[in-house]
């Protein structure tokens, strides 16, 4: 019998930028949503020495897939190899490494390649995931460069902030219900004019919602949401304002004695850009920094307080 087919890719980008900054940035997966596009969540959830265990959510060919994969970190010879250990279909196997490589005449090289094979050695899934590995490889490298280019930039440009409600006698899984049930939100939040949420797969969403404004506008945001019940909701919009061109978020429930806490964390980048178009042309980067957490913070919190009502309601029978 035929062994199946192993497909290999190969993609490289130069990076105005040391060989160890770049390796940082590879190495720290949890900054991953806010710098590479198809990331949606990535945690570590196991490392001895230098090997680690990671979980990982990304779009491909604009669906979404989540993965475990294993890594090798070698920082002397500045590679990252990777290997996971049980694929998502198409995929059947997948694996590959991060190469850097220091230039001579100052930055570094980056190599990025994977292996892969196919369930059932299917052509057309081959190709459908050549295709998902070239469009997020050249992404993933393209945001690699600007990170490690720009990464003094970016700390004045990242933003990470949370707000807490305190819910008294409620349960953590009428808390977690009310989040999770996007859907129902229009009929439930004040600054929520439509949302529409799909979940072909236990525990992966995307929410498409509107959002008024203070001043009767609505904006429009698409997001991944991946649900770890009745813990966390964490997500990444696709879709985000103009003022932001990165947004990650995570709802997290925890009991506390006889009552819960919720908590709404998020982390933006700001987008330099816009910001004289949306804030007028006297604005900056710190009234942009301002604006949104006014913004993102009053409405998380208003969700909050009205999933404290739900769940105490549902306390009070």
């Amino acid at each position: 019998m035929a062994q199946p087919a192993t497909y290999e890719t190969q993609h490289t980008i130069t990076v105005a930028a040391a060989a160890e900054v770049v390796f940082g940035l590879i190495e720290n997966v949890g900054d991953w949503p806010v710098i590479f596009p198809p990331t949606v969540h990535a945690e570590q959830i196991e490392r001895t020495g230098d090997s680690e265990r990671i979980r990982i959510w990304a779009t491909a060919n604009g669906e979404v897939k989540g993965w475990t994969s294993r890594r090798e970190l070698d920082r002397r010879g500045l590679r990252v190899r990777f290997r996971q250990e049980a694929s998502r279909p198409p995929v059947s196997a997948m694996g590959g490494e991060w190469a850097i490589e220091p230039l001579p005449e100052g930055g570094s090289l980056v190599r990025l390649s994977h292996d892969f094979r196919a369930v059932d050695d299917d052509p057309a899934s081959a190709e459908w995931i050549r295709q998902a590995v070239d469009r997020n490889s050249d992404k993933e490298l393209a945001a690699l460069r600007d990170a490690a280019e720009q990464r003094e930039r970016r700390a004045d440009l990242l933003l990470t902030f949370s707000d807490e409600v305190r819910v008294t006698g409620g349960a953590v899984k009428d808390v977690y219900d009310f989040l999770d049930q996007a859907d129902l939100w229009p009929r439930r939040l004040p600054h929520v004019a439509r949302a529409e949420l799909t979940a072909d797969v236990a525990g992966e969403q995307i929410l498409e919602m509107d959002t008024r404004t203070p001043d009767g506008s609505t904006h429009t945001t698409r997001s991944v949401r991946i649900c770890f019940p009745y813990d966390r909701i964490v997500y990444k919009q696709q879709l985000t304002p103009a003022l932001m061109s990165a947004h990650t978020g995570e709802w997290t429930v925890r009991e506390d004695g006889r009552d819960t806490v919720v908590t709404s964390t998020h982390t933006v980048v700001v987008n330099p850009e816009a910001v004289p178009g949306v804030l007028g042309a006297d604005a900056g980067v710190a009234e942009a920094r301002a604006f949104i957490r006014d913004a993102l913070g009053r409405n998380s919190t208003v969700t909050m307080m009205h999933a404290k009502e739900y769940a105490e309601g549902v306390a009070r029978g």
